[in-house]
């Protein structure tokens, strides 16, 4: 039974959490459809190839079934799906407006395995304003951007410099969990950027704080590693604000769980941070561990 028990959370851990059918089916040995021949006329036919099996009907999910008339299908080209990501963004002049925008849009596919969308946590009035990359399996379910062990040491990061929950804003570069965990891919970023542009601006925040390497390179659009962009301070101009916004880089709190060394490096970007603030940060440990079990 033990073992049983560890397989099932080593599936868990994988980002395995759904059975589609009893038996896997291996897509790869399965024969090649036939086409369907549709008659038009008795001298004309045309041949028309049927979608595979597993994606010929779009899985229906809490956030599809309350899609707003606005929605596109699922099977448009990542350009449109950015147009229209851009269309809504545009629309969109309030947070409450963006938020229920995001919720009704169908272009981007990680959508489809996700059990909810993950818009944002915390104060939409705060000086702060923190990225992250994208919802893991907590967060996909609890529906909140930064739960579990990583979002207790984030806690106490913006303890660190007299913030919490309620006096910081939080969010992600993408609104849905890809599958398994990954990171999320280019196309899933830049058809969830105008989202993101448009969601700084109504925020419009004192400060930036890009979490993790994923977070800084979408929005500050490079390529360089998170090793050599923290410790400096940035600019960042969003589309729908004539303003530049100060932003700073600090490592992932998952990053920081797998490699304790790096906290040092960490509490010298949040004190940097205090610094363009302005505020004075109470007397807290970066050091101390998770109680078992513990979430946000």
């Amino acid at each position: 039974m033990q073992e049983a028990l560890e397989t099932l959370q080593w599936y868990i851990d994988a980002g395995v959490d759904e059975a589609i059918q009893e038996m896997p089916r291996d897509y790869f040995a399965a024969p090649a459809p036939k086409p369907v021949i549709t008659a038009l006329t008795a001298s004309h036919a045309s041949v028309r190839e049927p979608a595979a099996s597993f994606i010929a009907a779009p899985v229906a999910s809490r956030n599809m079934a309350q899609a707003p008339a606005t929605s596109m299908p699922l099977h448009h080209s990542q350009s449109a799906a950015i147009a229209e990501a851009r269309r809504l963004a545009d629309e969109a002049q309030t947070l409450d407006a963006l938020k229920e925008a995001v919720r009704g849009f169908e272009g981007c596919a990680i959508k489809r395995t996700a059990t909810n969308t993950v818009f944002s946590d915390g104060n939409p009035d705060a000086r702060l304003m923190l990225i992250g990359e994208a919802p893991g399996a907590q967060e996909d379910a609890k529906g909140i951007p930064f739960c579990g062990p990583s979002g207790w040491l984030l806690d106490k990061m913006l303890a660190a410099i007299g913030y919490d929950r309620k006096t910081a804003y939080i969010t992600n570069t993408v609104f849905w969990r890809p599958p398994g965990n990954r990171q999320p891919n280019t196309e899933e970023l830049a058809i969830c950027r105008p989202f993101v542009e448009r969601h700084i601006a109504l925020i419009d925040p004192a400060l930036l704080v890009m979490v993790g390497g994923t977070a800084t390179k979408s929005v500050l659009a490079t390529e360089q590693g998170i090793t050599r962009l923290r410790g400096k301070q940035y600019t960042y101009r969003t589309p729908y604000k004539d303003k530049d916004y100060p932003v700073a880089v600090i490592y992932h709190p998952s990053y920081l769980l797998r490699q304790p060394g790096q906290k040092r490096a960490t509490w010298q970007d949040l004190q940097a941070i205090r610094k363009i603030l302005g505020d004075a940060p109470p007397p807290v440990s970066l050091h101390e561990t998770s109680p078992a079990g513990s979430s946000q």
